[in-house]
Protein backbone atom coordinates (compact mmCIF):
# COMPACT_ATOMS: atom_id res chain seq x y z
CA UNK A 1 0.00 0.00 0.00
CA UNK A 2 1.48 3.15 -1.02
CA UNK A 3 1.88 6.53 0.96
CA UNK A 4 -1.23 8.16 -0.31
CA UNK A 5 -3.46 5.26 0.22
CA UNK A 6 -2.25 5.16 3.88
CA UNK A 7 -2.91 9.27 4.15
CA UNK A 8 -6.51 8.68 2.88
CA UNK A 9 -7.73 6.25 4.72
CA UNK A 10 -6.38 7.54 8.13
CA UNK A 11 -8.36 11.13 7.04
CA UNK A 12 -11.09 9.22 5.98
CA UNK A 13 -11.43 7.48 9.54
CA UNK A 14 -10.74 10.94 10.85
CA UNK A 15 -13.67 12.37 9.12
CA UNK A 16 -15.78 9.51 10.01
CA UNK A 17 -15.41 9.82 13.42
CA UNK A 18 -16.10 13.26 13.56
CA UNK A 19 -19.24 12.72 11.59
CA UNK A 20 -20.07 10.19 14.53
CA UNK A 21 -19.21 12.58 17.52
CA UNK A 22 -21.74 15.37 15.82
CA UNK A 23 -24.18 12.46 15.29
CA UNK A 24 -24.36 11.65 19.02
CA UNK A 25 -25.00 15.00 19.88
CA UNK A 26 -27.92 15.21 18.12
CA UNK A 27 -29.16 12.04 19.24
CA UNK A 28 -28.53 13.31 22.74
CA UNK A 29 -29.74 16.74 22.33
CA UNK A 30 -32.33 16.45 19.16
CA UNK A 31 -35.53 18.81 20.01
CA UNK A 32 -38.00 16.13 18.00
CA UNK A 33 -37.85 12.01 17.82
CA UNK A 34 -37.78 12.69 14.19
CA UNK A 35 -34.29 13.73 14.39
CA UNK A 36 -33.13 11.01 16.59
CA UNK A 37 -34.42 8.73 13.98
CA UNK A 38 -32.50 10.45 11.74
CA UNK A 39 -29.55 10.64 14.04
CA UNK A 40 -29.47 6.99 14.06
CA UNK A 41 -29.73 6.50 10.50
CA UNK A 42 -26.30 8.70 10.05
CA UNK A 43 -24.79 6.30 12.84
CA UNK A 44 -25.36 2.95 10.93
CA UNK A 45 -24.03 4.55 8.16
CA UNK A 46 -21.25 6.16 9.34
CA UNK A 47 -20.43 2.73 10.85
CA UNK A 48 -20.83 0.52 7.95
CA UNK A 49 -18.66 3.26 6.02
CA UNK A 50 -16.20 2.90 9.08
CA UNK A 51 -16.23 -1.04 8.30
CA UNK A 52 -15.20 -0.67 4.79
CA UNK A 53 -12.66 1.59 5.50
CA UNK A 54 -11.00 -0.51 7.60
CA UNK A 55 -11.27 -3.52 5.30
CA UNK A 56 -9.80 -1.24 2.67
CA UNK A 57 -7.33 -0.84 5.44
CA UNK A 58 -6.38 -4.26 6.17
CA UNK A 59 -7.46 -5.87 3.03
CA UNK A 60 -9.59 -8.18 3.61
CA UNK A 61 -13.12 -8.93 2.30
CA UNK A 62 -14.71 -9.87 6.16
CA UNK A 63 -15.35 -6.58 6.90
CA UNK A 64 -17.61 -5.55 3.53
CA UNK A 65 -20.00 -8.85 4.73
CA UNK A 66 -20.00 -7.12 8.61
CA UNK A 67 -21.00 -3.33 6.79
CA UNK A 68 -23.34 -5.26 4.68
CA UNK A 69 -24.87 -6.86 7.72
CA UNK A 70 -24.85 -3.29 9.53
CA UNK A 71 -26.40 -1.83 6.07
CA UNK A 72 -29.47 -4.63 6.92
CA UNK A 73 -30.16 -4.18 10.49
CA UNK A 74 -30.03 -0.66 10.44
CA UNK A 75 -32.28 -0.25 7.55
CA UNK A 76 -34.98 -3.02 9.05
CA UNK A 77 -34.55 -0.74 12.47
CA UNK A 78 -35.31 2.92 10.27
CA UNK A 79 -38.29 1.36 9.18
CA UNK A 80 -39.71 -0.30 12.22
CA UNK A 81 -39.32 3.14 14.15
CA UNK A 82 -40.53 5.71 11.55
CA UNK A 83 -43.75 3.19 11.56
CA UNK A 84 -43.59 3.47 15.26
CA UNK A 85 -43.25 6.96 15.13
CA UNK A 86 -46.38 7.48 12.38
CA UNK A 87 -48.77 5.14 13.72
CA UNK A 88 -47.69 4.33 17.57
CA UNK A 89 -47.16 0.55 16.81
CA UNK A 90 -44.78 -1.34 15.21
CA UNK A 91 -47.16 -4.79 14.81
CA UNK A 92 -50.47 -4.40 13.63
CA UNK A 93 -52.97 -6.60 14.79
Amino acid sequence: MNNLMIWSIQFAMFCLVLSILFVFIRLLYGPSAQDRVLALDALYVNGMLIMIVLGIKFETLLYSDIALLISLFGFVGSAAMAKFLLRGEVIEP
